[in-house]
């Protein structure tokens, strides 16, 4: 059998057998086929077998960092060292009712640091902040990668979504992925996460890694070998890594669907959102500017943060960035301008007691079954569905006391909903402590 080799430097089958057999691949084996298949050079079984033996074997760490700047470097790397000395980042590992970045963004803009982020679409249970922006009536979520930069320019705050020219080995390899088993593989996760952060330009990144029901790490095991995988590649490739493991066992905040987390998002920075989501978003927006320099601790970065929020600064900076990316900025004051469900209707609690548990990817699921979010890619989704909780994990609540509220357009989907959600409530006679919100934060520093 002829083995046909990309440039014609190295064998393929060579390189799975070391990898196969437990060996460490040098830099450029794995760049070799990084790009082997990022250019359909190297065929699917042989792309499929490189994977499988990375998913059995593992990789060191000098793997994971050549694995990752190898699908980094397969498109366009952005350089945004003229835009400001520090450009700050965060991503989240995916969540139920996580719609943090539209809080935290303009947030830590506020102060002065630059904000630029490329994020996602939603994908099965899990939102997706392109959709929660894209509610807004006009507002641009593509950018191109000139206006990408000048709002990073002009008003220190850009998000959109990722452009097919950025890491495509990332694209090419996940489909690969998808179909052979080997999706759940930590150095594969990492890398692919940290590819395109590293290929969209910040320096420095606040990841918050979703660990519980509701997120793709079920296990503390997994989340913390995700989060100090993750910090040890961006320290390897000389940017500043921050990681944050936080609780996805119950949704975040009360809100889940698009238009109705931007408008919790809205209140949020307003100083009226949900305990939890407050918090949440202080802690991650109190990493971000640490990392970039603009506190020197969570004490004093908390006191700056509090004071955008109370003053209203952090509000206008929310209207400034929705207005230079194009959407209404009405919808701060009159919310009704977003979209809005034909069908609201609350939800009583079919018992009294404690709540114990609030299954999130139950939540997520059933928000995502009512039309907020997709199956698969390319699906269309609807902005006005959703799901809002009136109480969470530890409250106490009477029988037929309002539990819930569900925004549906469609009947028989608001009955499934309904069904999935109640069934998602575990229930206690005893109080019950919620668990709490931040469990760890890994760094190098």
């Amino acid at each position: 059998m002829t083995t046909r080799s990309y440039g014609g430097a190295m064998n393929p089958i060579e390189i799975i057998a070391k990898k196969r057999d437990g060996k460490e691949l040098s830099p450029e084996e794995i760049n070799f086929f990084v790009q082997g298949i990022t250019k359909e050079i190297i065929p699917d079984y042989q792309a499929a077998a490189f994977l499988m033996a990375i998913y059995l074997n593992g990789m060191t760490k000098n793997e994971t960092s050549s694995l990752t700047i190898s699908m980094a470097r397969s498109g366009k790397m952005l350089n945004l060292e003229k835009i400001a000395p520090i450009v700050v980042d965060k991503h989240s590992t995916g969540g139920v009712g996580d719609k943090t970045t539209l809080v935290v963004a303009p947030l830590v803009a506020a102060t002065g640091l630059t904000v630029g982020k490329m994020t996602g679409r939603g994908l099965a249970f899990t939102g997706g902040t392109v959709d929660k922006l894209e509610s807004i009536p006009g507002f641009n979520a593509s950018l191109s990668t000139e206006q990408f930069l000048e709002l990073l320019s002009k008003h220190k705050i850009a998000v959109t979504g990722q452009t097919a020219d950025l890491a495509p080995a990332d694209k090419a390899i996940y489909a690969i992925r998808d179909v052979t088993a080997t999706v759940e593989c930590i150095p594969l996760i990492a890398s692919s996460v940290m590819s395109k952060k590293i290929a969209s330009g910040a320096n420095a990144i606040v990841l918050d890694v979703k660990v519980g029901k509701g997120a793709f790490m079920k296990t503390m095991e997994k989340a913390l070998a995700l989060a100090k995988a993750m910090v040890e590649i961006g320290e390897s490739l000389g940017r500043k890594v921050v990681a944050v493991i936080s609780d996805m066992n119950q949704p975040l905040g009360r809100a889940i669907g698009n238009a109705l987390e931007v408008i919790e998002a809205m209140e949020t920075l307003r100083g009226f959102g949900p305990p939890d989501f407050i918090e949440h978003c202080l802690v991650i927006a109190s990493q971000m500017l640490i990392l970039g320099g603009y506190a020197k601790d969570e004490k004093e970065a908390r006191k700056k943060l509090s004071y955008l929020i109370e003053s209203g600064k952090a509000l206008e900076k929310f209207e400034e960035w929705v207005r230079a990316q194009g959407g209404d900025v009405r919808v701060i004051s009159d919310t009704s301008i977003l979209p809005s469900a034909r069908i609201v209707e609350e939800i009583e609690s079919p018992r009294s007691g404690y709540i114990s548990q609030i299954d999130a990817q139950e939540v997520g699921i059933a928000s995502m079954r009512l039309g907020a979010g997709r199956t698969k890619k390319d699906e269309e989704i609807d902005p006005a569905v959703g799901v809002v909780l009136y109480k969470k994990i530890g409250d106490y609540v009477k029988k037929k006391e309002p539990l819930f509220e569900i925004h549906a357009n469609d009947e028989e989907k608001l009955a499934e909903a309904k069904e999935r959600l109640l069934a998602a409530y575990n229930w206690s006679d005893e109080p019950v402590t919620p668990p709490p919100l931040i469990y760890q934060v890994i760094s190098t520093q």
